[in-house]
């Protein structure tokens, strides 16, 4: 099984759907974190799944 890795180059077009905010990157829970709304978006086989029903509270 090869993992598909996610594309850094996409966090220059992607924003929080919540917010509108920027979005960091944690490499080892793969997701994309959002600061301003509290949230992280989880990376799917190297896809974003930028779903408000999806993305988890941070603690």
């Amino acid at each position: 099984m090869t993992e598909t890795l996610f594309d850094r180059r996409m966090l220059e077009a992607l924003v929080c759907p919540k917010t509108g905010g920027r979005l960091e990157y944690d490499a080892e829970k793969e997701e994309l974190v959002s600061k301003s709304a509290n949230l992280a978006y989880p990376i799917r086989n190297g896809i974003p799944v930028m779903l408000l029903d999806e993305a988890r509270a941070l603690a």
